[in-house]
């Protein structure tokens, strides 16, 4: 990662790479569970759901309540993976040459 060596910028950019991952767990494992390919009884599987539940619906449910599911497909978390990439990409990187 390294944006010029600010630790300021390298942990917002370990925190939201880290969230984005959580996001595309919490996607995999919401499509297992619909399709039943995964066992919603299991403790350890009930454990991670809670968790991935714990961090991502706050952040889908205030972008939920902006744009609601469109024919039944929830949009909240590609919104938040572009999110997290524009930032990535262009707010961390224009924040480390402008102010740091």
């Amino acid at each position: 990662m390294g944006y010029h060596g600010n630790p300021i910028i390298d942990l917002i950019a370990i925190v939201l790479n880290l969230y984005w991952w959580v996001v595309i767990a919490a996607v995999i494992v919401s499509w297992l569970t619909a399709f039943n390919v995964i066992n919603v009884s299991n403790n350890l599987v009930r454990s991670l759901l809670r968790i991935l539940f714990a961090l991502t619906e706050p952040v889908f449910r205030k972008i939920r309540k902006v744009i609601p599911p469109i024919a039944g497909l929830d949009l909240s978390p590609l919104i938040v993976l572009v999110f997290i990439s524009w930032m990535l990409w262009s707010v961390l990187p224009w924040l480390s040459a402008r102010y740091f």
